[in-house]
């Protein structure tokens, strides 16, 4: 089985999941995982596609034009399937603050100091009801290899949050 990982983003607007996800089926191919959102005006999509090495090609070029005639800028890329991630144990890390610049490198800085990888991350940032101040929460799925000793983890991320300001959570998947 070969897989391909695509990426599109354009102008939001009715159709572009039904389209795209049409010409992987007239092709016989399966997606596997995919993430779409939208992000200001912009729909954007990244999705993981499996099936045959020559179906796959074809995607590709059908995928050209059909992003030049919806007007999708699209990035398409052969993969592997996923490293083994055996002995990793699945935590989620939660972080919610008052919006201000940083908190997503310092978080990310954070764990990639700790040999520790992310593989979900989804921010939103939302206006606090009766005062409006913008409220940044962060939430995050990362891999903790088995040497990481998880008491140490905790107190270090508790302090990282102490030191940012920020309100933090580490707790298993």
């Amino acid at each position: 089985m070969t897989r391909a990982v695509i990426s599109a983003v354009g102008k939001d607007r009715p159709g572009i999941v039904s389209e795209i996800s049409a010409l992987v089926h007239d092709l016989n191919l399966s997606i596997e995982d995919s993430r779409m959102t939208v992000l200001g005006g912009e729909f954007a999509m990244l999705v993981s596609v499996a099936g045959g090495a020559l179906p796959l090609q074809r995607l590709e070029t059908k995928l050209g034009k059909l992003a030049e005639r919806m007007e999708l800028a699209f990035l398409f890329r052969r993969t592997q399937g996923r490293e083994n991630v055996e002995g990793r144990v699945p935590y989620t890390v939660s972080v919610t603050a008052m919006d201000h610049p940083g908190i997503v490198h310092r978080v990310a800085e954070f764990f990639s100091s700790q040999g520790i990888n992310i593989y979900n991350l989804d921010t939103v940032t939302e206006r606090a009801a009766h005062t409006g101040t913008p409220i940044f929460s962060l939430v995050m799925e990362v891999e903790v290899p088995p040497e990481v000793r998880i008491v140490e983890l905790r107190d270090s991320f508790f302090y990282f949050c102490d030191d940012h300001d920020l309100d933090g959570e580490l707790r298993p998947s």
